[in-house]
């Protein structure tokens, strides 16, 4: 009997592919641009600061409620779905963006941004692969990543596009864009490689010695199961204290070199790009070690990097301090980001990864806003953002006790799980 020939490229690729393409659409023309469309409706709208940081809050609340239930939905019924209708919501968004009169009017086509690139992002993507990889699971998540540090770099050629066609022309073709090749990206997904006769990471799938296929068990937690688990809790704890400084640099660093430190903005990009420039080594680094070493001590590592960065920023204006504070943080943070999803895969399994990565946003997005609001509280009663810098940097490092703390829990293949036929 002829055997059918295995593909040279594992099918899983293709679906990593996608999503990198996906990260890099949705930073280039959502997250990194944000600021550059936020001066220019100032400077039309003549809202406030405040009124425009709403959206960014916004989009943060929104990303932390909704996970749970995104996270249930992808596991009952698979990611593609999701994404579909993320996609649409993405692209209307724009559409309806580039149309703006109003302050309701903005809050509402970016609530729309918002939910969209949730729908279709990082979590149904993260469960695709994590369904598709165990041995090259870090790698897989840090070359998908690997696509949105990328898009980072693409704020230059968006801002050239605003500067020339203006922000409504700019908004109306990335909706546009976003449907046009977004809906193709998801057609590359398939939920699991069982339902399509392959395993995981391309392996050669159990038999019996006659030839004829075995039952494998369905492996990992239920999400009840994960939520008593301390390190569910302690995770994303840890996770919660990372983004403090994350989050806090992306929303106040070019406002504290320009406004505090009396840097120039080119100053303030040249930052910016160096900052990028170490978190895409920091995540191509990742996708190498991650796969080797234990994961939980280099999270650990990346938090001492994070908290020495930001006292660095913090205690020094001088350029070389500076600099050297983005290539630390930058790859601390690149490094990182894709060892936080790992992590809860290897703890957990695939059983129910969507529910359980989806949860443990809501906790994660506690950090992501409080600390541009703790530092923007204590930038206003100060008058600069060092104090606010100090704080954060001391409890983000603390918040790596977590890390250490969350030891894989004990759990093995459930033998009273239904088998997964292949």
């Amino acid at each position: 009997m002829l055997m059918k020939p295995r593909p040279r490229l594992f099918y899983g690729w293709w679906i990593v592919t996608a999503g990198f393409a996906n990260q890099f659409i949705a930073q280039a023309l959502v997250h990194r641009s944000f600021a550059a469309y936020v001066a220019l409706l100032r400077d039309e709208f003549g809202w406030s600061y405040a009124q425009l940081a709403g959206a960014y809050s916004l989009q943060q609340v929104e990303n932390g409620m909704l996970g749970p239930v995104q996270g249930w939905l992808i596991d009952r019924f698979g990611p593609r779905a999701s994404m579909r209708t993320g996609i649409v919501l993405f692209g209307v968004g724009f559409l309806l963006f580039s149309r703006v009169n109003s302050l309701a009017t903005f809050y509402a086509a970016f609530l729309l941004i918002a939910i969209g690139s949730s729908l279709t992002g990082v979590l149904p993507y993260t469960v695709a692969i994590v369904n598709w990889f165990n041995r090259y699971r870090g790698r897989a998540i840090s070359a998908m990543q690997m696509g949105g540090a990328i898009g980072g770099l693409m704020i230059a050629p968006v801002a050239f596009s605003l500067a020339t066609f203006g922000w409504r022309h700019t908004a109306f073709a990335s909706g546009v864009l976003v449907i046009a090749i977004g809906l193709p990206l998801t057609q590359l997904v398939r939920r699991r490689p069982e339902d399509f006769g392959l395993e995981v990471d391309g392996d050669e799938a159990p038999t019996t010695e006659d030839g004829a296929g075995v039952e494998v068990p369905d492996d990992g937690f239920t999400f009840r199961e994960a939520l008593v688990a301390p390190a569910f809790w302690l995770v994303s704890l840890g996770h919660a204290s990372a983004v403090l400084i994350v989050s806090v640099v992306n929303v106040h660093l070019v406002l504290f070199l320009t406004n505090d430190l009396g840097y120039t903005l080119a100053f303030g990009a040249a930052v910016q790009t160096v900052l990028t420039a170490a978190q895409i080594a920091g995540i191509a680094m990742g996708g190498v070690v991650g796969d080797k070493w234990d994961r939980r001590w280099i999270a650990i590592g990346c938090m001492a990097f994070h908290t020495t960065a930001l006292l660095l920023l913090a205690y020094s204006s001088q350029p070389p301090a500076i600099f050297a504070f983005a290539v630390m943080h930058g790859a601390a943070w690149g490094l990182r980001g894709p060892m936080m999803q790992a992590i809860r895969a290897d703890y957990f399994g695939r059983r129910a990864f969507g529910t359980i990565m989806g949860a443990s946003s809501i906790l994660v997005m506690i950090g992501t806003i409080s600390g541009p609001l703790v530092a923007g509280y204590l930038a206003d009663r100060t008058g600069d953002f060092r104090l606010g810098f100090m704080i954060l940097a001391i409890v983000s490092g603390i918040g790596s006790i977590f890390f250490m703390l969350a030891r894989r829990p004990s759990h093995g293949v459930r033998i009273d799980a239904p088998p997964v036929h292949v």
